[in-house]
């Protein structure tokens, strides 16, 4: 893997993560609900975007419906698993 230059910062998500953080961005961006203080919180959240649909697939499946539900439901899951009590 290639060595990240130190002016970036990296982040790694699972792919339900990655799936489901894009499905809200997008219809978020789409519908201009976004709650930003300055522009460059929108063009930040805008970025991130571009950058998560340069990477997933999914949503160019027929069943992306379908594929996004499922990834909802394994996070809850997960979540409910992990909680601390």
């Amino acid at each position: 893997m290639p060595a990240t230059p130190p002016n970036d910062v990296e982040i790694r998500l699972m792919p339900d993560e990655a799936l489901v953080l894009f499905e809200f961005l997008s219809r978020s961006s789409d519908s201009d609900e976004w709650r930003v203080e300055d522009e460059a919180e929108k063009r930040a959240l805008e970025n991130l975007v571009c950058l998560l649909e340069k990477q997933l697939v999914e949503p160019f499946d027929p069943d992306y419906a379908g594929l996004l539900q499922a990834a909802r439901r394994r996070l809850c899951n997960k979540d409910d698993e992990d909680r601390v009590p």
